[in-house]
């Protein structure tokens, strides 16, 4: 059945309501990054999260998730008040054998990226052993015929290291209410946090899984609502490979099809999942953690007999509410592609190979989302951005807004971002504009090439009727297959030429009001 969320629209009355509510929600909520991979699928040989999120300020992914969650810390202590001064969002981090040194190393090598060592906790995933065939026989590791050849668990391994590390109880005793899992290359998913979590809480759900308008037999599962034959129901994500066969074996003849929308009516999980800790902790402890497994075996053959390659069970996330009694709250929040949901998952040959209009979810693509989404957000609050460019990287296809990019802090929340813009601002399409600071204010600022401003903390700075007309940066083509430049250039097809930029330098407290620039 087409199961009933919450559909927000950027920047409406609901949307801001939401944001406000979710908000000063943050301070009594606690992140959690399923990061256990290695970037090699992507053709990048560090661990993913340390992988520019952009091209522009190199900022890594686990920097962006740092800098947001601090962002939201601060802000929920503005919004409730000062009432929650002594507020500190705590981030876990699910790591592998893979993983977990490098995460350490990065964390460290950039103090915490102003977290509070103790902010920060990592928990281990261990791996299980594999089957070789149908009979369920033990692979043996190739290297050494003594050993069992073992691979992750999967993501569902959080629930169980969650229940296990006793950290649960912990947050319960500092007030925290909220617990936010996230997965490790969505350079969006925090313009999304605040207001999903402002549902979360209007409308008390057990869970709340985040999700994005979704294309028929698009590669992402769908959120279904799903019914027992003893009519007890639930909502829950069906992969996509096994949504269509439902489907169709349910009485639906044409399988998953769009709808007069132009988009399939079950919305798409973009494994982002909000759930409230006190029935969590209840569920946990009556299940020890545990999450439905499954075996999914690539076959050599139509006779699916024999195995490409050795197979494990595993277990996802997101499967979390199979074994919620019916009566639990389970929801989910539906936001705009273009705001929410930019995953970075695909190296360039496999990404060129996707059909034109269809995401491609590359490094290419997930930067070139960035940009959109911040451009987008500029213009809702009244920026006349000059629209996009059609170009060509790694041989895919993208739209090249403006590259905008702000810290967390500048733009948390929709509200944030349209105080600090005043009076009639403009950007043209080749322009960069860089903004690191929590308190700058664009006010008739008209920009054709490259502005980066950098402000202190305790800084309040006003950029009153600038012009800007400069060389800037531009976007310089690279082949993905010339070993010259950096992993994390080619795989995205570009690199960013540094030509002429006006920086703007606020290293002390104070109000700088800067008028009439050029």
């Amino acid at each position: 059945m087409v199961p009933n969320g919450e559909q927000l629209y950027f920047g409406d009355e609901a949307f801001i309501n939401y944001e406000e509510r979710g908000l000063k929600e943050a301070c009594q909520s606690a992140f959690v990054l399923v990061a256990g991979g290695l970037g090699e699928r992507l053709g990048y040989s560090g661990i993913k999260i340390a992988l520019p999120s952009e091209s522009t300020t190199g900022r890594c992914f686990l920097e962006l998730y740092i800098r947001s969650i601090l962002a939201l810390q601060s802000a929920s202590i503005d919004a409730n008040k000062g009432e929650k001064e002594g507020c500190r969002i705590p981030l876990v981090i699910m790591t592998s054998d893979d993983t977990h040194l490098k995460t350490q190393e990065l964390l460290r090598e950039n103090n915490y990226f102003g977290m509070l060592n103790d902010q920060v906790l990592l928990l281990k995933q261990e791996k299980v052993p594999c089957l070789q065939d149908n009979e369920g026989r033990l692979a043996l590791d190739p290297s050494d015929r003594y050993a069992l050849l073992t691979k992750p668990h999967g993501h569902g391994d959080v629930h169980t290291l969650l229940f296990q590390s006793g950290l649960l109880s912990t947050w319960e005793k500092r007030g925290i209410k909220w617990v936010l899992f996230f997965q490790d290359t969505n350079g969006l998913l925090f313009k999304a946090i605040p207001a999903s979590l402002g549902v979360s809480v209007t409308k008390d759900l057990d869970v709340n899984s985040l999700a994005v308008p979704r294309k028929a037999k698009e590669a992402i599962g769908g959120i279904c609502r799903l019914t027992h034959e003893n009519g007890t129901q639930i909502v829950i994500n069906v992969e996509y490979n096994q949504l269509d066969p439902l489907l169709r074996a349910n009485g639906q003849p044409d399988g998953d099809v769009n709808d007069a929308t132009g988009y399939s009516p079950y919305p798409g999980n973009i494994n982002q999942l909000i759930i409230k800790l006190g029935p969590y902790m209840e569920e946990l402890a009556r299940t020890k953690g545990a999450i439905k497994e499954f075996v999914n075996p690539k076959y050599k053959d139509a006779s699916r007999r024999t195995f490409k390659s050795p197979t494990r069970l595993e277990c996802m996330m997101q499967d979390y509410p199979f074994t919620l009694a019916p009566s639990a709250k389970v929801g989910f929040t539906v936001m705009d592609v273009w705001l929410a949901y930019a995953p970075v998952k695909n190296n360039p040959e496999d990404a060129a190979k996707v059909p034109k209009g269809n995401p491609s979810h590359s490094a290419t693509t997930g930067e070139m989302a960035i940009y959109r989404a911040n451009s987008l957000i500029l213009k809702h609050v009244g920026v006349e951005i000059e629209g996009p460019k059609t170009a060509t990287y790694n041989g895919q296809e993208v739209q090249v807004w403006p590259r905008i990019v702000w810290t967390p802090d500048w733009g948390i929340t929709y509200s944030a971002v349209k105080r600090k813009v005043l009076g009639s601002c403009i950007i043209s399409q080749n322009s960069t504009l860089v903004l690191n600071g929590k308190e700058i204010i664009l006010d008739n600022v008209n920009l054709d090439g490259t502005l980066l401003v950098n402000a202190v903390n305790d800084a309040k700075v006003r950029l009153g009727s600038w012009r800007i007309r400069n060389s800037g940066w531009i976007i310089d083509p690279v082949d993905h297959e010339n070993k010259r430049y950096p992993e994390e250039v080619r795989i995205r097809g570009f690199s960013i030429k540094k030509l002429d930029q006006k920086v703007v330098n606020i290293e002390e407290p104070g109000d700088f009001d800067l008028h009439q620039f050029s």
